[in-house]
């Protein structure tokens, strides 16, 4: 699963690094080192420009960087009471849940992340990771999004919400959860981001070699509060034998 993950760059540098333009006109969040449920986040998009009166251009697409909030709000949802209980999305079944397949199929994105946080399971506690590629680039984490609309006053006020997808893990990244994020290699950002496609079922796999390029940071357990939140969260500890984990079939062989 992923429930908190780090986001340390800003809009602009992630538009160089995606190829997009900003488009959060200044409400960008600044850098998080343990983003949780409910926060703004940062998120790529591909749409169609929309003249003043709302058409969409079908010859122009432009990538962008986005403000969202994380944990996805259907749109016929009746408020957002639910939305902390819905940041992941099982890919296995996101074309087919009714809170998710509308925007499995219009409404994809990236979630760009410095890397996430899991907890292995322990007999004295829970060992928190971080799961990073290893050097300054950014994980992208496919997310999907929605609008759900709040009434103020008189007007009604667009909320830009989203999910990240999760898959059963692979590789390397079983010796800590059952569950990862999934982590779209650069060849897919094209047709994950494709607001023409509304199938996305042959990208939902998780790609091998990238799972297995990644570092799996033991980190602090000041991680675990997310009151705590700064670059030291993301830094490697030391582990006495008994914390370590078991050997993978990668170590063993």
């Amino acid at each position: 699963m992923c429930g908190r993950y780090a986001s340390t760059k800003n809009p602009a540098l992630l538009a160089a690094e995606f190829d997009a333009v900003d488009g959060t006109e200044g409400d960008a969040p600044g850098p998080d080192f343990n983003v949780a449920p409910t926060k703004s986040v940062l998120a790529v998009v591909e749409r169609h420009p929309r003249d003043e009166e709302g058409n969409a251009d079908p010859d122009v697409v432009e990538r962008s960087v986005r403000v969202m909030r994380w944990g996805l709000v259907p749109h016929w949802a009746k408020d957002l009471s639910g939305a902390a209980k819905m940041i992941n999305a099982r890919s296995e079944s996101v074309l087919d849940k009714p809170a998710y397949k509308t925007s499995a199929a219009k409404r994809r994105c990236i979630i760009p992340a410095a890397g996430w946080y899991e907890w292995q399971p322990g007999e004295a506690r829970k060992q928190p990771y971080f799961i990073n590629p290893g050097d300054d680039s950014s994980l992208a984490l496919a997310g999907i999004w929605s609008v759900w609309w709040q009434q103020d006053g008189d007007e009604r006020k667009p909320i830009i919400t989203c999910a990240v997808l999760t898959a059963d893990a692979i590789g390397e990244m079983t010796q800590v959860h059952h569950r990862m994020p999934l982590v779209l290699p650069r060849d897919r950002w094209a047709a994950w981001l494709d607001p023409d496609s509304t199938d996305p079922s042959g990208l939902l796999v998780p790609d091998l070699d990238l799972v297995n390029s990644l570092e799996l940071r033991p980190v602090s357990t000041k991680v675990n509060s997310i009151k705590n939140n700064d670059p030291s969260l993301m830094d490697a500890v030391s582990l006495t034998e008994d914390e370590k984990p078991e050997p993978t079939l990668f170590e063993l062989s």
